[in-house]
């Protein structure tokens, strides 16, 4: 699924919302996202627990695992002899941590793996593949220079359409890399027309196998040109069966997943204009690691959107303002995020900001704050009655960390320097009884409620946008402005929002 440039897509295409046709997303949003994730069924998964991991059924001849091996359907031929049971040892026998590890990053990647295979008419087993690749690593680079989920070689990465440049690396993006390496094992099996020498060209290259099939006489069976292959590929094969194997009959041994976070309610924008992952933290405050995190794929926190644009994933909750303040975000600090005199680029670290400091509002004063212990950027900004915005530009800052003892500079209205300068030496807990929190429960000092307003109570999981949903003719604003809320991603779970008058 797909949001920008005021239009709706669904992947089916059964569904196409236009804004200026008198629609809106709100309508149709619900509906869809209901829908999306739900058939994994996540919600009923058994996951790991500690002890589970010393209860693991893998004491068993090596008879039955030829037995079972034997008994897999699938159209790539899963052989038994000692090389693969060498990784059944590795990855079944002694896998207690690992195999749980493989299981749980399933979750995250394999259902795309499968609806790309399906697409191209290819067996969906060779979803196990990036597990030998990259162990469902979609940042990995390997001493050989090969990188991303497929491990992909620069060449290889480029001759089947991924772009490579000193912003974007392709290889590393999980969906685009899943297509060209299924064109690109479509492409060895339609050459070789056997399954295991498609896979062993995969790992090796066209160009070492056909060596070793001239050398073995013309024999086109792996498992003849084994003596002929690089050691690295002679245990390819046996490692891609091992983990055909223990995927087949993880519960027969009793592996559980290991539960591992990622985001899953995740959507794609189209950037056209150049963007900085900190412009989407100061603007909306989405923290400049999770933008990483959804796409590795961009190598210095850029989206280099000059000349087209491109793609770029972030949580469902902030999809609606992104589209709302698209322009602001865009032009945020724009001279100094894309000036080069002040940003400084190092090997292996990200864009680290030199210069980047707002001037000071006309009428206000300057007031110093030093970071304690437990301090926040939100914190602080609340504790002053000013903006997270405002509190990083002021200071140079394009991310949301700061370290004990860092000194900040505050503009507050001259009027109120009496009241503010004060905060510097206040304990924690005085700071928050100022703003009126219970510094015990962390939670706002209960107020009467407005007997003339409609309420709501926040839960887990709650954003504005997805409240408004509930309630027809009210958007994410209006509950905004009328609950005074700056940063949309600071709901407290149990706070009570004004809806409308009743």
């Amino acid at each position: 699924m797909m949001y920008g440039f005021g239009h709706l897509i669904a992947d089916n295409d059964s569904i196409f919302v236009k804004k200026n046709d008198g629609y809106t997303m709100a309508d149709h949003l619900d509906s869809l996202l209901l829908s999306w994730y739900y058939y994994t069924g996540r919600d009923t998964i058994t996951y790991l627990i500690p002890s589970d991991r010393y209860a693991f059924n893998t004491d068993l001849s090596d008879s039955v695992y030829c037995e079972r091996i034997k008994k897999i359907v699938t159209p790539i031929d899963v052989a038994y002899n000692k090389n693969v049971q060498n990784y059944i040892d590795r990855y079944v026998k002694n896998g207690r941590w690992i195999a749980p590890k493989f299981l749980g990053l399933s979750y995250q990647y394999f259902p795309m793996f499968e609806e790309k295979l399906d697409a191209y008419g290819i067996p969906l087993e060779l979803k196990y593949l990036p597990i030998i690749e990259s162990a469902l690593n979609p940042r990995a680079k390997s001493p050989s220079g090969a990188v991303g989920l497929w491990q992909f070689m620069y060449k290889t990465g480029q001759g089947m359409g991924l772009e490579i440049n000193s912003y974007v690396d392709e290889r590393m993006d999980p969906e685009k890399s899943t297509d060209a390496a299924c064109r690109y094992l479509k492409s060895l099996y339609e050459t070789y027309g056997e399954w295991t020498l498609a896979l062993a060209a995969y790992n090796a290259g066209p160009g070492t196998i056909n060596n070793a099939i001239r050398r073995a006489g013309g024999t086109a069976n792996y498992w003849d040109l084994y003596p002929y292959l690089p050691n690295e590929t002679r245990n390819y094969v046996p490692g891609f069966i091992a983990i055909v194997y223990l995927f087949t009959y993880a519960d027969s041994h009793g592996f559980k997943p290991e539960k591992i976070d990622f985001f899953d309610d995740v959507d794609t924008v189209m950037i056209t204009q150049e963007l900085h992952f900190a412009q989407l933290d100061s603007v909306l405050g989405i923290p400049v690691e999770q933008t990483r995190e959804l796409n590795p794929q961009y190598k210095l926190d850029i989206v280099p959107a000059k000349n087209k644009a491109y793609p770029l994933k972030m949580r469902r909750q902030y999809i609606s303002k992104f589209i709302e303040l698209e322009d602001s975000i865009y032009n945020f600090n724009d001279s100094v995020f894309f000036n080069p005199e002040k940003f400084t680029y190092k090997p292996d670290e990200k864009y680290v900001e030199t210069v980047c400091v707002a001037e000071q509002p006309a009428g206000t004063i300057a007031l110093n704050y030093t970071v304690k212990s437990g301090d926040a950027v939100g914190l602080i900004a609340s504790w002053y009655g000013i903006d997270i915005a405002q509190l990083k530009a002021w200071n140079g800052m394009y991310s949301n960390s700061i370290v004990v003892g860092q000194v900040l500079k505050i503009y507050v209205p001259t009027a109120l320097e009496s009241k503010y300068k004060l905060v510097n030496n206040l304990s924690f807990e005085e700071k928050q009884r100022m703003i009126g929190i219970n510094p015990v429960t962390n939670t706002p000092k209960e107020e009467p409620l407005d007997p003339a307003y409609e309420y709501y109570t926040v839960k887990a999981g709650d954003s504005p946008y997805g409240i408004s949903l509930k309630y027809p003719g009210i958007s994410a604003d209006d509950i905004m402005k009328l609950n005074g809320i700056s940063d949309p991603s600071g709901l407290k779970i149990g706070q009570k929002l004004k809806i409308r008058k009743k």
